[in-house]
């Protein structure tokens, strides 16, 4: 047992200076740097920041550079590395209705209060590969090309649903739900019946490809809504924090968050006039596509909520908040690749014994059958 043992451990530190030579590659080929990736590759570095529950430019690149591109790995690396760090309280809410902001549009109304404002996105792009980035990498090239910068618009934003708030178009929260403590998931497991400061927490750091599937369903008839994207904003919001020294709260900084407020047709319900409902995403960066799958899944979810009938799994809290988590769904799997040698050569005795019973009893209707020919 003990020479098993040295010789796994030996095996083990060998494959480690493999995966450090591996994710290095050609040595030949100049490093990837941190602050390349954290500048470069934005939108994975929002998106390991969002799944990890740590806003940090820095450590997402670093864990990004670390698991060599794979981001449910970097993912992995952060939520862990978050357990370490100690908390120090709590922050206001974010008032992301004055987000300084680099990109907002709305799909419901043309002329919003505000205007549209593009920004970078890939939406008016051609899919076509850009053959030109393989000569790219001359410093003296890139230095003479200026960047365009956004530049925040003057006029104020209020959000685009206020225009049918006005109306009494669109559902409103409650000051008793308004004023209810929010659950958190990082310090709590997560427990149903699970309410929706809960549900937004999860969907929050939920796996993307998990919700743009499930949002996806939503859209092909697995819900009960007919989602219209009211409003996608991306910019910087304050963060501000009560100390106890003073008695009004403080600024300690700035992250870039993504909203998207998906607006749903309701018929209504008993003494609920018919109008329209909302779903909300919330994600760390610029992480639009997230965003909009986590609005039309957080509707999706308020079913019971709304005396939907819940026919499909995007409408099953347990099912959705369960299965959504890639760093659990990641480690339940891959532990497959582990030693499951007894348990095997349990299941291998066990399936070898069932076929010779299977054969002795096969056997035995042979002889029965040419008994009963023969007396025949």
């Amino acid at each position: 047992m003990y020479v098993a043992v040295k010789g796994g451990e030996r095996a083990i530190e060998a494959s480690w200076r493999l995966l450090d030579e591996a994710r290095r590659g050609d040595t030949r080929v100049p490093e990837l740097s941190v602050a390349q990736i954290r500048e470069q590759l934005r939108l994975a570095v929002a998106r390991v920041m969002a799944e990890g529950s740590v806003y940090d430019e820095e450590l997402a690149a670093l864990a990004i550079k670390q698991a060599a591109g794979d981001l449910v790995e970097a993912i992995f690396l952060l939520r862990a590395y978050r357990t370490t760090l100690p908390r120090f309280g709590y922050t206001q809410p974010v008032e992301t209705e004055n987000m300084v902001v680099e990109r907002r549009i709305s799909a419901t109304f043309k002329d919003v209060p505000g205007g549209q404002v593009l920004g970078a996105t890939y939406d008016y792009t051609q899919r076509l590969l850009d053959f030109a980035l393989l000569a790219e990498g001359d410093d003296a090239a890139s230095a003479t090309r200026e960047t365009p910068r956004a530049t925040p618009p003057e006029e104020a934003m209020p959000r685009v649903v206020s225009l049918l708030d006005k109306e009494g178009l669109i559902e409103q929260e409650t000051r008793s739900s308004q004023a209810r403590e929010p659950g958190d998931l990082s310090r709590e497991p997560l427990a149903f019946p699970a309410d929706r400061t809960v549900r937004l927490q999860n969907l929050a750091r939920g796996d993307e490809g998990f919700l743009l599937a499930m949002g996806y369903a939503t859209q092909r008839g697995y819900a009960h809504s007919h989602p219209f994207a009211g409003e996608i904003r991306f910019g910087s919001v304050c963060v501000e924090m009560m100390l106890d020294e003073l008695d009004e709260p403080v600024e300690i900084g700035e992250i870039d968050l993504t909203e998207c407020q998906m607006i749903n047709q309701f018929a209504g319900a008993k003494d609920v006039p018919p109008q329209f409902t909302q779903g909300y995403g919330l994600a760390f960066g610029h992480a639009e596509r997230k965003a909009m799958a986590m609005a039309l899944v957080d509707r999706a979810l308020r079913a019971e909520e709304l005396g939907e009938t819940i026919a499909s799994p995007t409408q099953d809290i347990e099912f959705m908040l369960s299965h959504s988590d890639n760093v659990e769904a990641s480690g339940f799997v891959q532990h497959l690749k582990l030693p499951h040698y007894v348990d095997f050569q349990a299941e291998l005795e066990l399936v070898r014994k069932l076929r010779a019973r299977h054969e002795n009893d096969t056997d035995a209707d042979a002889d029965a059958d040419t008994q009963n020919k023969e007396a025949a």
